[in-house]
């Protein structure tokens, strides 16, 4: 395996992580006005993933990090032309962050409605628009010959791709309701299965017409890189299987088939795409790839050397943080940090 495969594969792994756990944040943060009555249950709620979502978001900024130091052709010509709905991402993260902080510094209900409203929109938009973009990954955009993205926002968002979108609202919401019926007790955690399972049907239909249509208006399977195998098969299988254990009330079955299909999905696109990491609409020779988009095998082997000695840790540490903070939220204002 070489240096270029080496880090594809990496970031890969970062943006699956990503979207497993901070998946579960998003869910959590757009169902928080719906199923907090009261201010203890919503700070209840919150409370949830307080000690998680800034250490979640990380992998993003690493995702973000290695992008640019192993491919920065790559990391341009995205940035460049994904920048409005990457900005949207962006200022959503930030509003969702500062709500988290912010609402507890007044006790006045319109101030803390307000900064819950901004931790719906701050969730809401990013698990819209990352199912956006990755659905036009699948797609292909316009990039012409010297790399550089030759579209408008309407070639990125098109039918197909905010149906994926709605895919990944749809799932992510469904993922953060199974991880509140894990981490809360009564009333909370018995709404949040009704909520799963209000949220995995329409996700399920929208899975489903995303699949047709990705045999329709697409070539990706004409163009695999790598064969995934079951894979594909693994994400439907586990997605199914996570309805059939939230109708049977069964938490951690359901995160955890929540969680794979979210993996197998990331995995699936990315091994689709090996060894392009973006595709061009005008012509198969503008493709960018792991090895035209790549940066020197010098700057490869010593992020490789750096990643092995800092990555372990890391992982440590917040595999730590979610043994810590493992418990159930209760009712106890005094442990109510947020």
């Amino acid at each position: 395996m070489d240096l270029n495969t080496l880090w594809f594969i990496l970031i890969a792994v970062l943006f699956t992580g990503y979207f497993v756990l901070e998946g579960f944040d998003f869910g959590v943060g757009i169902l928080l006005p719906f199923l907090g009555k009261n201010d203890t249950q919503r700070r209840m709620i919150i409370n949830t993933i307080g000690p998680h979502w800034d250490g979640n978001e990380v992998w993003l900024l690493t995702a973000g990090g290695a992008m640019f130091a192993a491919f920065p052709g790559w990391y341009a010509t995205m940035f460049s032309g994904y920048y409005l709905p990457l900005l949207l991402i962006l200022l959503a993260l930030i509003v969702r962050g500062v709500a988290f902080e912010f609402r507890s510094l007044e006790e006045s209900p319109k101030w803390r409605s307000f900064w819950d409203w901004m931790i719906f929109t701050g969730s809401f938009l990013p698990a819209l628009l990352w199912g956006v973009a990755f659905a036009s990954f699948v797609q292909g955009v316009p990039i012409d010959a010297s790399h550089n993205f030759a579209g408008s926002f309407f070639d990125i968002l098109t039918p197909y791709s905010l149906l994926g979108g709605l895919v990944s609202l749809c799932g992510l919401t469904a993922h953060g309701a199974v991880f509140l019926s894990l981490k809360t007790v009564e009333p909370i955690c018995d709404r949040a299965r009704e909520w799963a399972f209000k949220a995995w049907i329409p996700a399920a239909v929208f899975l489903g017409l995303f699949t047709v249509l990705t045999y329709l208006v697409t070539d990706i399977y004409s163009r695999v890189g790598i064969n995934p195998g079951p894979i594909p098969i693994g994400a439907l299988a586990t997605f199914l299987a996570a309805g059939y254990f939230i109708r049977k009330q069964q938490d951690g079955w359901a995160f955890g088939m929540t969680a794979a299909a979210i993996l197998f999905a990331v995995a699936t696109i990315f091994l689709f795409n090996y060894p392009n990491v973006l595709y061009s609409t005008l012509d198969p020779a503008n493709h960018l790839t792991i090895y035209n988009s790549a940066s020197g095998q010098v700057t490869l082997r010593t992020m490789t050397i750096i990643a092995l000695i800092f990555v372990p840790i890391v992982l440590a540490y917040q595999g730590w943080t979610y043994w810590i903070f493992r418990k159930r939220v209760t009712a106890d204002r005094e442990s109510l940090h947020y």
